[in-house]
């Protein structure tokens, strides 16, 4: 569903993303974890199209920037991206739209499910900074992608947000979607990850799988910990 092959993304002298290579399955939750400033958001943003880069991305077996990708991808991004002047309703009409959509009635039951139901007529500026991001993941999702990715997306929800967006990292998993979840938060990603990479420095250091075995050798915390501490880098 997601291939990424020796991505590298430069600002200037600085490397941001250094020889990056991993993929994602169909109905796989993959993690990218790491510190501030490790790389995760720019190989995130590299990914959703926002950003020239040397390698090359595929979603769903197309190149990401194509019309058929950006169809199968859903981004949620660090910070959300709202129009001020647009009421809660009017931001998922607007995607609906843009993708050629019927309203189904998906949209509703995300807003419900995230409790901005009635808000729906509230404009963008009126927004808490909590709002926002529960409305951001609904644009992103309404239009039901195969692919989505998720940049730090628990910073800023209440406990009932961040129970329902679990649930719902559950439930595109058994529908066969694939997720990439971007955080420095170990303990955000609990047990429903399937595999976990590690970034440090700009590069993936180690990538630890979801399994009896590999888990009872080391903890992912123990990983993490490891590697961003010792600075090690094992490819």
């Amino acid at each position: 569903m997601l291939k990424v092959e020796h991505v590298t993304k430069k600002y200037g002298k600085t490397i941001a993303n250094d020889d990056i290579s991993f993929s994602i399955d169909a109905g796989q939750i993959a993690i990218l974890l790491g510190p501030n400033g490790a790389g995760k958001s720019t190989i995130i943003k590299c990914i959703a199209g926002l950003l020239r880069f040397s390698g090359t991305i595929e979603v769903d077996g197309h190149p990401n920037k194509s019309l058929e990708a950006k169809r199968a991808l859903g981004y949620i991004p660090e910070m959300p991206a709202i129009y001020d002047l647009l009421t809660v309703e009017e931001h998922l009409e607007f995607v609906r739209r843009a993708y050629r959509l019927e309203d189904d009635g998906y949209g509703r039951s995300l807003l419900e499910r995230f409790e901005l139901w009635d808000k729906k007529d509230k404009l963008g500026k009126e927004l808490s900074k909590g709002m926002l991001q529960k409305l951001s993941i609904c644009c992103a999702l309404v239009h039901k992608p195969r692919m989505v990715i998720f940049d730090e997306p628990m910073v800023g929800l209440d406990p009932h947000a961040i129970k329902e967006l679990k649930q719902l990292f559950r439930e595109m998993k058994a529908d066969g979607a694939a997720l990439l979840i971007s955080t420095h938060m170990i303990d955000s990603v609990e047990d429903y990850w399937d595999v976990t990479h590690i970034m440090t420095g700009g590069r993936i250091a180690a990538t630890k799988h979801n399994t009896p075995e590999a888990l009872r050798s080391q903890s992912l915390e123990e990983l993490f910990f490891e590697i961003t501490e010792s600075g090690q880098v094992n490819g």
